[in-house]
């Protein structure tokens, strides 16, 4: 299962395609596409398919979050018509060897794994999903906040049609979505993971909670960066900069 976020479209090319692809696809620890991130190192395209090379700021990456991230790649990749055989290769993990086999097998999280997987990438997905949601709660609220639109004390009793249109509202809505939350307009902002309003007394807690894990996410995303960067420094594909890509595919035809 691919995780979705909202890009713009690219039309085109082939190349353009898998770009618009891997857009859709969430480290989801940082909340971020893959492409925004810089770990996708390259992308060669040739009559009988693609092949994807993916890198992370360390070698030592969570597994999971590595096998995640490759595996929606590869689902996101294959959607697209006509593109051929897609591989997706993961660069410069410890266990590169063992998800790139398993990746080229279709042999899921499990099957790659073995005894190791001891949770279902689904359960990890929806953890971190939560905390995406969480993060985008405070964001929300904190800009109303910062703006003096509401005070600390009205934070919660905002409802979703007391948020203006912009980013913020637009990833707080993707978000509930993904979890199953409602996008009732008069749904309350600041909910827990089940979309239960919170209690007067708990809503600073809850606020500074949500706080927390939203510094937690970009302050992680930020470290990332950096390290990816110093990792690939003299790397073809930087780290700072998009994936290296070549095409060779004699029906290949360049649009500007």
């Amino acid at each position: 299962m691919t995780t979705l976020h909202e890009r713009p479209t690219r039309v085109g090319s082939l190349e353009s395609q898998i770009m618009a692809a891997l857009d859709t696809v969430i480290d989801p620890e940082l909340d971020e596409p893959i492409t925004d991130l810089f770990f996708v190192r390259s992308i060669a395209i040739d009559d009988a398919g693609v092949e994807v090379h993916l890198r992370l700021p360390t070698s030592f990456c969570s597994p999971n979050f590595a096998y995640l991230m490759a595996s929606d790649s590869l689902d996101a990749l294959e959607s697209i018509d006509d593109i051929g055989v897609v591989r997706v290769m993961l660069d410069d993990h410890h266990d590169s060897d063992k998800i790139n086999v398993g990746l080229a097998a279709h042999a899921g999280y499990r099957g790659t794994f073995g005894d190791e997987a001891d949770e279902s990438l689904d359960a990890l997905r929806l953890t971190f999903m939560r905390k995406a949601h969480t993060a985008a709660m405070e964001r929300s609220l904190t800009a109303l906040i910062r703006d003096g639109v509401i005070t600390n004390e009205d934070v919660g009793h905002v409802l979703l049609r007391d948020l203006p249109a912009g980013r913020f509202t637009s990833a707080l809505m993707r978000r509930r979505v993904a979890i199953g939350l409602s996008a009732c307009p008069n749904s309350r902002v600041l909910v827990d993971d089940h979309g239960h309003a919170i209690p007067d007394d708990e809503v600073p807690v809850k606020l500074r909670f949500a706080r927390s894990v939203r510094i937690s996410i970009e302050g992680n995303g930020h470290w990332c960066r950096g390290v990816l960067a110093t990792r690939y420094a003299d790397d073809d594909c930087d780290g700072t900069s998009g994936p290296l890509v070549t095409n060779t595919r004699h029906t290949a035809q360049e649009q500007p």
